[in-house]
Formats: C-alpha cells, sequence, structure tokens
C-alpha cells in the first residue's frame, strides 16, 4: 500500500502541475480581456453569487434582497457560497477560489484512484489527464459554477463504492457523498433511483433503500421548504428548464419530447454521450455469452448505472449547458471504463490487434475528448470577455444611476449581484410571477404581453434591460427604446445586443443622458435612439 500512496501522490503532483498550467494560461488570457479582474465565463455564476450575497448580508434567499425566489438550481453550492461570504467578505473571486480547490481534490482522487489499477506513475498520470480533460474541468473551474463540486462528490463516491467491501470508512464516504449530491444538482436523482434499482435487482433491499433515504430526504426537506415559499416544489430553474411528464391530455405530447426531442433526435446526446455508452454496451453484450445475468449485474454494475444515468438525463434535464452539465456522468464512465481497457497501457499494439473494436471506439472516446477541448477553447478564452462587455457592464450603469430601481431584465446574475434593483425577471428564473409563462419550455404569447403591461404599471417599474428577441413581440406599447448596447461576438451570450427601454416615459430622456454619461467599455456599440 506504501508504494501505491508513493505512485499516487506523485502522479497527482505531476499532473497538478500539468493541468493548472493550462488553467493559468486560460486565467492570464481571460484577465487581459476583462481590464485585469476576473469575470467568469457565464451569467449564471453571478446567480449563486447574488443569492449567497444576499442571503449572507440580508437573510434573504433571493436574487434581491427584497424578497424570496428560490432562483440556484444548486441550493448547497449557494449556501456554501454564502458561508463564505459572511466569514471573507462580499467577493465576486469566492467561487473560483471554492473551484479551485475542490479540483485540487478531484486531481487527488482521480491519483488515488488509478494509481491503484496502474501502479505506475506515467500510466496513472495519463488517465488522470485524459479523465479530467474528458469532463472539460477547466472550464468548470473557470465558470465559477457548482459542478466542480459535484463532480468531486462522485469521484469521491465511485473511490468508495471501489472499496465497499473492505472497508467501513469506504462506506461511510459512500453514503456521506450520496446525502450532498441531490443539493448540489437535483439530476443526482437520477442516479440515486438507478443505484437503488440496481441494488434491489441484486437483492440488496437494505442498501438499495439505504441509496433512497439518504439521497431523498434531503430533498424532499428543500423541496417542503421551496413549496411553502413559493407555491413549487424545484427551484425556478428546475420548473423553467426541466421536462415535464404528467399523466393527462398532454402526456402524448410530452412524451415525444421526451424520447424524441431530448434523446433520439438529440445531436447533443450523440456528440457528449454515444461513444461512451457504445464501449459499455460492447462490454456488458460480451459476457452474455458466458455469464449469467446476475453475474452481469455484479460485474458491471456501474457501467449499467452510469449508461442508465446518461439516458435518463438526456431524457429529462439538459446537455446543452456549455460542456458543464454532463461533467458528472462522464467522470463515471471514465472512472469505470478505464480500469476496464487497462491492458491498452500496458500493451498497445498487441491489444490494438486483439480488441479492434473496443480500440476503435475508445479511439472515438479521446477524439472526443479532443473535439471538447477544442469547443471549450473560445469559450474559456473568451467567455469572459462575452459578460465582462454585456452583462457586467449592464451591471455597472445599473448601480451608478439606478441602484435601487425597479428594472425588467432576463439575465438577471450580474445586474443583481452588483446593485441592489428590484427585479422582474421575464424568464422566470429570478421571478416567481412569470414561471407559469416560461415553464416547460414553452413560447410566451399574448397573456404574456397583457400581464408584462399590466405588471409593470401596476408596481411602476422604472426602465428594462432585456433582449428585445426574448420578449418574442411582446413589447409592451408604452415602452419607449432609449438605446441599444451591442457586442461583436457570441460566445457566451444568448445575443449579441441588449436594448434598454424606459418603462417610466417621463425619464425617456433622463435615461438617454445617463447612457451618455456612463463610461461604457470600449468594445460596446452604443446607439441612442432619437
Amino acid at each position: 500500500m506504501g508504494i501505491v500512496r508513493n505512485i499516487g501522490l506523485r502522479s497527482f503532483l505531476l499532473s497538478g502541475i500539468f493541468f493548472f498550467s493550462v488553467c493559468l494560461l486560460y486565467y492570464i488570457s481571460s484577465i487581459l480581456k476583462t481590464d485585469g479582474h476576473y469575470v467568469y465565463l457565464l451569467d449564471d455564476a453571478y446567480i449563486h453569487l447574488a443569492m449567497a450575497k444576499n442571503f449572507a448580508l440580508y437573510e434573504v434567499w433571493g436574487m434581491t434582497k427584497y424578497q424570496f425566489s428560490s432562483t440556484s438550481s444548486s441550493p448547497l453550492f449557494t449556501y456554501i457560497l454564502s458561508v463564505l461570504i459572511k466569514v471573507f467578505g462580499n467577493n465576486d473571486q469566492i467561487p473560483l477560489y471554492f473551484n479551485t480547490l475542490f479540483s485540487i481534490g478531484i486531481l487527488y482522487v482521480f491519483s488515488k484512484y488509478y494509481a491503484e489499477i496502474f501502479k505506475e506513475v506515467k500510466k496513472t498520470i495519463i488517465a488522470t489527464l485524459f479523465t479530467a480533460f474528458f469532463i472539460v474541468l477547466p472550464l468548470n473551474i473557470l465558470s465559477g459554477m457548482e459542478h466542480v463540486f459535484q463532480v468531486f462528490l462522485f469521484a469521491v463516491n465511485i473511490l468508495c463504492f471501489s472499496r465497499y467491501k473492505h472497508s467501513k470508512r469506504a462506506i461511510l464516504g459512500f453514503y456521506f457523498t450520496l446525502l450532498l449530491m441531490g443539493l448540489i444538482r437535483f439530476e443526482s436523482m437520477f442516479y440515486f433511483v438507478i443505484l437503488a434499482f440496481m441494488l434491489s435487482i441484486l437483492r440488496r433491499w437494505k442498501e438499495g433503500l439505504l441509496v433512497l433515504l439518504l439521497g431523498f430526504i434531503p430533498i424532499i426537506t428543500f423541496c417542503a421548504f421551496n413549496y411553502q415559499q413559493d407555491g413549487y416544489f424545484f427551484p425556478n430553474s428546475v420548473v423553467v428548464k426541466g421536462t415535464k411528464l404528467s399523466f393527462d391530455v398532454n402526456m402524448t405530447s410530452q412524451l415525444k419530447v421526451i424520447l424524441l426531442d431530448n434523446l433520439l433526435l438529440n445531436i447533443s446526446f450523440y456528440k457528449i454521450g454515444i461513444f461512451p455508452l457504445l464501449l459499455c454496451a460492447v462490454f456488458i453484450y460480451r459476457d452474455f455469452r458466458v455469464k449469467t445475468l446476475k453475474e452481469i449485474l455484479r460485474d458491471h454494475f456501474l457501467l449499467i448505472v452510469f449508461s442508465l444515468l446518461m439516458i435518463c438525463h438526456s431524457m429529462f434535464a439538459d446537455l446543452k449547458g456549455h460542456l458543464r452539465y454532463e461533467a458528472y456522468i462522464l467522470t463515471g464512465f471514465s472512472m469505470v471504463l478505464i480500469p476496464k481497457c487497462k491492458e491498452l497501457f500496458f500493451s498497445f499494439r498487441s491489444y490494438i490487434r486483439k480488441e479492434k473494436l473496443v480500440s476503435l471506439l475508445i479511439a472515438a472516446n479521446v477524439f472526443l475528448m479532443i473535439y471538447k477541448c477544442w469547443v471549450a477553447h473560445p469559450i474559456m478564452n473568451n467567455g469572459g470577455k462575452n459578460i465582462y462587455e454585456q452583462q457586467v457592464q449592464s451591471a455597472k450603469f445599473l448601480h451608478q444611476f439606478y441602484n435601487t430601481s425597479k428594472v425588467v431584465a432576463n439575465d438577471i446574475g450580474a445586474v443583481c449581484y452588483y446593485t441592489d434593483i428590484h427585479l422582474l425577471d421575464i424568464a422566470g428564473l429570478g421571478s416567481v410571477e412569470t414561471i407559469h409563462f416560461n415553464e416547460n419550455k414553452k413560447g410566451f404569447d399574448q397573456s404574456f404581453g397583457n400581464f408584462l403591461s399590466k405588471y409593470c404599471i401596476d408596481h411602476q417599474y422604472d426602465i428594462a434591460v432585456v433582449y428585445e428577441g426574448w420578449l418574442q413581440g411582446y413589447v409592451p406599447s408604452y415602452w419607449k427604446k432609449a438605446a441599444t448596447l451591442k457586442i461583436e461576438d457570441k460566445i457566451t451570450v444568448a445575443r449579441t445586443e441588449v436594448s434598454i427601454y424606459s418603462i417610466n416615459t417621463k425619464n425617456l430622456e433622463e435615461l438617454k443622458q445617463n447612457i451618455r454619461k456612463f463610461k461604457w467599455n470600449k468594445n460596446v456599440i452604443v446607439t441612442i435612439i432619437e
């Protein structure tokens, strides 16, 4: 064990030097384009920060300090950020520091896990780095969101599962990580159900029941609290973006969305999940000729679990989130498939000659890793620049002139974190009033237009900072456009142009003057509507 521990430690140090050198290069590239201050690649990171700030400083779980809004899709991550803000102060770099710390933990777990399999430094480093880049860990660190913590929990969970029969600490680690997973990402529910299902098939009833209890009790507790506050069990983002299956007249169309649109006709499913799934299928199919079903389920337990997890995630969740939503599943695939292919590391040529199909699928997965890194490159290189020029500039403008005003918006992270505005979010993430118009991915209609027009008058809103296209033609007639803000490239923003409207038309000229006075970033093209 001492030799393996030493191999794991050396692999961890050498892998870390290479891995964090890559991350540092992208970090430097980013801050050179954002006036020396690191800006996250997605506005979503600022949603967590806004909620954490308001909970830490004002004890309000919401996007603003004025009212509850269950916007965070990762309650535990947001809560941890709020604790860190309470202790260390309101610093927008806290998520970056947090992710860096836990990515060190991820590399350590990978190195420890693979060292026990290969018992050699070079091969352990290759496996560790492949897994890290296969899940595009650098992008997830720099995004400042919860996916790094999620990957860490899954990596620890799988490491503990591999030692489940030999260590009480491993058993505790396995169940403790299950306890946390659900409140990091609600998609973990699929993992709990599939694990329990597989354990029950193997007649491990008590373990299956314990998985369900530890996985779902925290989720049920949070959902009950959430329902008391706003009438929805899940956070707004899950309600708005998730796929609903209800047993009513809409069931047929919902099944069509789930099975066809989300799975069989979903190009993201094939780009992200098909090669790992095919490799799993080959290993499982081979054993059907020589083993009983029970032996296959036992020997390929996690292969089956993560294959079903990929399918369930694609049907009911999302795979189109800038290479982040699938990271935990690909972590699982890597940690269970690489040991199955370990002979490739020891006798490369003979393995390829003997295992032509498997080798072809391994090559496809390597290509998938290269493709994902290629896709991630412009996001890491210019994503922060996008957010800085659009969302952060809008937030700074609001902070200077409309810091406590009533504002209609759609990308709500930065504008809420850097200001104390009263918010109406047309996308439904930050305002329960608009969830009805957004849930189950439906488009706006005349009822939304009527609601928006009346609501803004009744509640005396001042201005709107929105993507005009997102209003889908339902801009209230009394709104007057004051200006447009345009940037050149669309990397991580939804549109290149933001429109600023005066809702209280008495202040239209004052709004235009404020837009002229503000010192916009040189890359923002400001057009005043005369």
